[in-house]
């Protein structure tokens, strides 16, 4: 990298800078450089500027005095004069480096320069001296930062920090760099920041990318385009339309500029680059990355475009399960991106950027017990698009809009697609059981009296069809024939945001009003059906609740009696978000009163209303119906702060925030087509494979919603300070309380009348509270449905405190940035612990969690979370040496995972039984803890300079280089032989080799 020691300090995070303005004829004045609590309206990608010209001669008027910001990346330049106490405002800016020039009335002229930074405003604070009309450039002569965006715990990224840290390539890769976040290798569900790992909030170009109904990241987004990322982790505004329960973080793309430039990298990670991978599968894996980018002007100060090119693939050869070698697995994707930049006039900005993705996948879905036969394709589209533009309406009034819109296809189809239809009451092929779905090869039981059919069956089936282990013979415990369905979901999020900004002196208060409105409309379009007879299990006539059946086959598919031509189960919500925040100044405080009002509308499909009926509704598949509102009323989220600059610099603060998080899957888990449309028929059948009978699972059919219900909610208490030691050294602790309550479940409609069961018992106090729905039978009898409804939690709540300490040091050449936090996470309700597979996109409000005793609140769930590390340090920065080149580190430590025994046999039930044991806690919950983890990462990059404008770079990234593998996802099933051992690794150590040019 090429070392220039003003860029260097201009560009690092959130900064806040202190120049001195030097004339010749007069003296030394000052410039002071932060940012400011007040940041623009978040319906576009941008930052600001404002401050205060002052003098220290009496008569000298500061009114009147012109500011003009001009950069390479804004086309045209953005114009302000002071008021008559000197301040003056250039909000809605594009982030990037800016010159101010200061233009007095007497002719003087003075110039600076400013980091603008992502949904943050940066002061510059001017003390001149008249007298004089030469120009001058301000010099650089220390800095200070002192850092807050939309909330009191932000940050903010710029490009070079992003490209000389060793991060990687994805959008989710970003997120190890957050402060006070844990660090995690899911490749689905996000990580914990004081509350569930799906209440957090993605950006992309302010385009919300967060799975519309489950909350996680879609996979595609990656970070070779992101020129700025800011990060908030709580004490938010009412503003950007945050409801995060967890973290918000957004970006801004690059763009075009004033100079046509371009860049062209190809990364690679071959196998050999790779140590060996710790866990049941082994693999090697080439992975590469293509990306290639271009910009400049089209209409010289009025029009700019960029557009860029990213292919990554992966490529996976020779893998070999229990049944040998399979396939060879392959990931190719292809990403376009293009964007306009027009400035119509010097008050008016538009920005208008379209990307595509297209990725295709082959060989996917084979475990460490499958045939080559159960592979799968996949295919996923996906496009973001935005359109935003701002309007300065006068020098204190301004107004943006944001329209965008995101849309992720993705289809997954069976390699081996099988011929055979299964049509109700007709006989399973025992004969073929691997041309009839995905069969799982029986494992012998026991040898006892009881067990004696079972296992002479089973041996024939596993003499057949099971794999040879390790000494010679056949075992069970595989899986043959084909992969068990066809899928097509199709995600999309329209949205549109407006905001208009006022700032106004009233009195001896300036005031920064406020106020925005978001209309979302979110929607899923699946349509799913099984491949043959889909899933097919050996039960060897020991099934209690189906006498004599030995086989069961569970398939998916639409109801054929609801019609041919019906076979797409849409769900959908409607989100209004309206918000008004007025940030007050009044001498060295600085006060923010605000509230984000939210109202929620889900939507299914399959009934229509009927006020003669009491349930209000009647059957219609295929309708869309209002299925619940959470109203204006219930989600009033008060935003309340204060901030003491105590000697004009140096803060402490304090913060109370509610949030009600966006995230819902009920639109789809409660639908009452999901019964006819994703209709789950379990088919059972006798020793010869002949029909014994048909059983639909009426916990997947429609559910009605209790009375009452009061959307999740999360209530937060910040306090902190921040302290610039020196103008290198800056410090922030906070201590940081959240909780969470109102958390919503399908529960038995009679759950709380269960009584003593095993080892569990209701609550008398909540036993007392009878039915949910006293009505339900009554429902059920005009409509039918489930014996399933959707409640609140019986008393569930989860507490968070966090205590934290962040230093940032800003060196001549070095950056670092370092943190400490210590937390703990605690309650009755894990979201993040629900299901067999908790990095996946499980449904909120519709979990395993709550469906019968032994998974209720009371039953063993109170205690330690899933999501609970108490220790999190975090270490990263870089350093420019002197021969044109950046070394980058990344240190982490945290601690281990919790986890508790899960259990079928201490509620009663079969010991074996894996429907039981799902979060059937045997023990209180976090009562056992993984080894903790730490890892570092490493980078380095040599820059040569062919020309002035032809640079080629050479990277080295070394990721967990002490090739730290912990464990971690532990098998909790107290039956299972690898109980309590680790499903999961963190990433071996891994070399990405790189070579780019920029021109």
């Amino acid at each position: 990298m090429k070392y220039n020691e003003l860029n260097f300090i201009k560009s690092r995070l959130a900064q806040a800078t202190q120049f001195a303005f030097r004339s010749p004829a007069t003296v030394t004045a000052m410039v002071l450089a932060g940012v400011l609590t007040c940041a623009p309206a978040s319906a576009q990608q941008v930052g600001g500027i404002r401050g205060k010209v002052t003098t220290e001669q009496t008569g000298t008027s500061v009114a009147g005095v012109t500011v003009t910001a001009t950069s390479n990346v804004l086309p045209g330049a953005r114009t302000a004069v002071t008021k008559e106490d000197g301040s003056y405002s250039l909000p809605l800016l594009i982030p990037g480096r800016y010159q101010l020039t200061f233009t007095a009335a007497d002719g003087s002229v003075r110039r600076t320069e400013v980091e603008v930074r992502l949904e943050q405003t940066s002061n510059v604070d001017v003390q001149l001296d008249g007298g004089s009309a030469d120009i001058e450039v301000i010099e650089i002569v220390g800095s200070t930062i002192v850092r807050e965006g939309n909330s009191s715990l932000t940050n903010s990224l710029g490009a070079e920090a992003i490209e000389s840290l060793p991060i990687g390539q994805n959008y989710r890769d970003l997120l190890k760099l957050i402060p006070g976040v844990q660090y995690s290798e899911n490749a689905t569900l996000g990580p914990a920041a004081g509350g569930s790992g799906v209440d957090n909030k993605y950006g992309f170009d302010g385009v919300d990318v967060s799975l519309p109904l489950f909350g996680n990241l879609a996979s595609e987004p990656s970070t070779h385009d992101v020129l700025h990322v800011s990060m908030d982790r709580g004490g938010a505004k009412a503003i950007g339309f945050n409801r995060s329960g967890g973290f918000a973080i957004d970006t801004v793309s690059k763009s075009g500029t004033d100079e046509y430039k371009g860049s062209v990298e190809y990364k690679l990670q071959d196998k050999s680059m790779v140590s060996d991978i710790t866990g049941d599968v082994p693999y090697e894996l080439d992975q590469s990355w293509i990306t290639a980018g271009f910009g400049g002007p089209l209409i010289k100060d009025a029009l700019y475009f960029y557009g860029s090119y990213y292919r990554p693939e992966v490529d996976r050869v020779n893998k070999e399960t229990a049944y040998g070698p399979v396939k060879s697995y392959n990931s190719t994707r292809d990403e376009f991106f293009g964007k306009l930049t027009w400035a119509a006039t010097d008050d008016l900005l538009f920005n208008i950027s379209q990307r595509s993705s297209e990725r295709d996948v082959e060989g996917a879905s084979i475990g460490a017990l499958d045939s080559d036969s159960v592979s799968l394709g996949e295919k996923a589209e996906q496009d973001i698009f935005t359109f935003d533009g701002s309007w300065l309406i006068d020098g204190a009034t301004s107004l943006s809009f944001n329209i965008n819109n995101f849309s992720l296809k993705t289809t997954s189809t069976p390699d081996n697609i099988l011929s055979v239809q299964p049509v109700i009451g007709s006989s399973l092929d025992l004969n073929n059981l691997d041309q009839m779905g995905r069969f799982t090869v029986p494992t012998l039981r026991p040898d006892t009296p009881q067990n004696a059919a079972f296992n002479a069956a089973a041996q024939t089936l596993i003499d057949r069809y099971g794999y040879i282990d390790d000494s010679g013979n056949r075992a069970g415990g595989g899986r043959i024939g084909a992969y068990h369905q066809f899928d097509t979901t199709e995600f999309s999020r329209q949205s549109f945001e407006i905001a208009l900004d006022r700032e106004m002196e009233l009195g001896n208060l300036w005031h920064n009003f406020h106020v925005g409105f978001k209309y979302s409309e979110l929607t899923e379009e699946l349509s799913r059906v099984s491949n043959g007879w889909g899933i097919i299990g050996y039960l060897g006539g020991l099934s209690t609740t189906v006498p004599g059946a030995f086989y069961q086959a569970t398939i998916v598919g639409a109801d054929p009696n609801v019609g041919s031509g019906l076979n797409v189960l849409e769900s959908s919500v409607k989100t209004y978000n309206l918000e008004i925040n007025d940030t007050i100044t009044a001498g060295d405080f600085e006060y923010n009163v605000g509230v984000l009002i939210s109202k929620d509308v889900l939507y299914g499909q399959g009934l229509r209303e009927n006020p003669n009926n009491l349930s209000g509704f009647e059957l219609a598949p295929g309708n869309k119906y209002k299925m619940y509102t959470m109203d204006w009323d219930d989600m009033i989220q008060p935003r309340l702060g204060v901030t003491w600059r105590y000697d004009g610099e140096n803060t402490v603060f304090g913060n109370f925030a509610v949030y009600h998080p966006e995230a819902n899957s009920l639109a789809r888990a409660a639908s009452w087509d999901r019964s006819t449309l994703n209709r789950i028929t379990d088919v059972y059948f006798d020793e010869q494979g002949d029909f014994v009978e048909e059983r639909y699972r009426g916990s997947s059919s429609g559910k009605f919603f209790a009375d009452g219900l009061k959307p999740r909610r999360i209530d937060e208490f910040t306090l902190g300070t921040t302290k610039a030691v020196s103008r290198q050294l800056y410090l922030r602790g906070h201590i940081r309380h959240r909780k969470g309550s109102n958390f919503w479940e399908d529960v038995p409609n009679a759950a709380r009348l269960s009584g003593t069961y095993g080892n569990g018992q209701v609550p008398a106090e909540i036993a007392a509270r009878g039915l949910y729905i006293p009505e339900l039978a009554d429902y059920r009898a005009e409509i039918g449905g489930s014996s399933y409804v959707i409640a609140e939690v019986d008393n569930g709540y989860t507490k968070y405190w966090e205590a934290s300490i962040e230093a940032e040091w800003i060196g001549d050449r070095t950056y670092v940035n370092a943190s400490y936090v210590w937390s703990r996470y605690t309650g009755n309700f894990d979201q993040d612990n629900t299901t067999t597979n908790n990095d996946a996109n499980t449904f909120i409000g519709s979990s395993f969690y709550n469906d019968e005793p032994g998974k209720f609140s009371w039953d063993n769930k109170d205690g330690t979370l899933s999501s609970d590390k108490p220790h999190l340090l975090k270490v990263f920065g870089y350093y420019t040496l002197d021969w044109d080149a950046n070394v980058g580190a990344y240190l982490l430590y945290q601690s281990g995972q919790a986890w508790e025994t899960w259990s079928a046999e201490y509620y009663g039930h079969a010991p074996t039984s894996s429907y039981y044991a799902v979060s059937a806690y045997a023990e209180k919950a976090g009562s056992r803890r993984t080894s903790s983890h730490w890892q570092l990462d490493l980078n380095y990059t040599q820059n040569f300079a062919v020309t002035d404008k032809l640079n080629m770079k050479f990277q080295i990234d070394i990721f967990n280089l002490f090739d730290r593998q912990t464990g971690y996802n532990v098998n909790p099933y107290d039956y299972q032989a690898n109980y309590g051992q680790p499903r999961s690794f963190y990433l071996p150590r891994r070399i990405q080799l790189s070579v780019g040019i920029d021109f």
